[in-house]
């Protein structure tokens, strides 16, 4: 292994599964697609984002408390997540809080957290998505797993999703 390999990667001794591997620094590297460069870790080429436009009636609620209700919405189906319903902005009505939260979506881009009283995070948009996920530009999306959210009058089952021990931990979603 060159010495240019050595400066840039982690290694992990003490970790007997993992022994004679290397685990590279992806934040040390300008890693591209073609000519574009990536962000956050490389894509998988069989996940796909797909984004279709709605006229269900969507609502969102916390503790009672209304946070947006759309007749616009956008279904997001990612592979092997949840269907997610993304809500025109001013289709937002409660109050929304300051968020100090973003993250990086190799697919999608940048995306903002959105506060409010009912709760820290619950809500995300994406201000400037990558070219592929345009449609989703400001769109709020909420955690299924924390809200209520009820489609044509239909009460929907908050998911069971990996996402939600994450949520707590390191989205601060309470």
């Amino acid at each position: 292994m060159g010495d240019d390999v050595r400066e840039r990667a982690a290694f992990r001794p003490d970790d007997a599964d993992l022994a004679g591997h290397v685990v590279f620094d992806f934040d040390a590297f300008d890693w591209t697609e073609e000519d574009e460069p990536l962000f956050s870790h490389p894509r998988d080429p069989f996940s796909r984002v797909d984004a279709r436009r709605s006229s269900r009636h969507v609502r969102v609620e916390r503790d009672g408390v209304l946070l947006a209700e759309s007749r616009t919405p956008t279904l997001v189906f990612e592979t092997n997540l949840y269907p997610r319903f993304y809500l025109p902005r001013e289709d937002v009505k409660a109050e929304v809080l300051p968020s100090d939260m973003v993250t990086a979506c190799p697919y999608k881009g940048h995306a903002t957290y959105l506060s409010f009283a009912a709760g820290q995070n619950l809500a995300w948009a994406y201000l400037n998505p990558l070219p592929d996920a345009s449609p989703l530009a400001r769109l709020v999306a909420f955690f299924d797993e924390v809200v209520d959210v009820t489609v044509d009058g239909v009460p929907r089952q908050q998911p069971d999703s990996p996402l939600a021990d994450v949520m707590k931990d390191e989205f601060g979603v309470s």
